[in-house]
């Protein structure tokens, strides 16, 4: 092994071009490689491997090329991105985003939320996260007879649509049958 610092030839290192290189150790993690050397300095200080890892680090969230604005739609239920030092954060997952209502809620208390609150959608829409549609509940076991009566309410109105429908169509009949009898009279 060359010491560090040693400069040498391309073409007797086994490179194509014939530009110098010099022996030097990566600043992050201390492996050794042969560097371009140019014009008195090394290309590079650091190895493929932590070169790509400090630009990864570099372009993430909002610096990153692929970024619209931190706000995806999964399931139906929008998620917003926070950053890792937002005071929020706690309540992020692994990829820093929280769901959107929950966040909105722990904003207007001004804390974090605890696990098991939950932020119940009033009109059972998950995508709207008006403070005036959400409802803190202390624990799911509120959440699910309130989810179970809404959809016990929605199975209703479905069926008394349906039967106003029937209705209309059989008012409708009759008023044929009227009209037909008294053609025939």
């Amino acid at each position: 092994m060359p010491e560090i610092g040693k400069i040498r030839n391309g073409h007797s290192l086994g490179y194509k071009s014939n530009n110098n290189h010099i022996w030097l150790a990566c600043a992050d993690c201390g492996k050794e490689r042969w560097v371009q050397y140019i014009r008195g300095k090394p290309r590079s200080l650091r190895c493929k491997t932590c070169a790509m890892r400090q630009e990864n680090k570099r372009r993430t969230g909002s610096l990153s090329p692929c970024w619209k604005g931190g706000r995806v739609i999964v399931n139906g239920y929008a998620l917003q991105w926070v950053s890792p030092n937002d005071f929020f954060h706690s309540m992020a997952d692994f990829k820093s985003y929280i769901l959107e209502h929950r966040l909105v809620m722990a904003k207007h208390l001004n804390r974090c939320l605890l696990s098991w609150e939950i932020v119940h959608h009033k009109n059972g829409i998950k995508d709207d996260n008006r403070l005036e549609n959400l409802e803190l509940l202390p624990t799911s076991r509120q959440h699910l007879p309130s989810m179970r009566w809404q959809q016990e309410l929605d199975k209703r109105d479905k069926r008394i649509a349906e039967l106003e429908q029937r209705v209309t169509l059989l008012e409708a009949e009759l008023v044929v049958e009227r009209q037909i009898g008294r053609s025939m009279a």
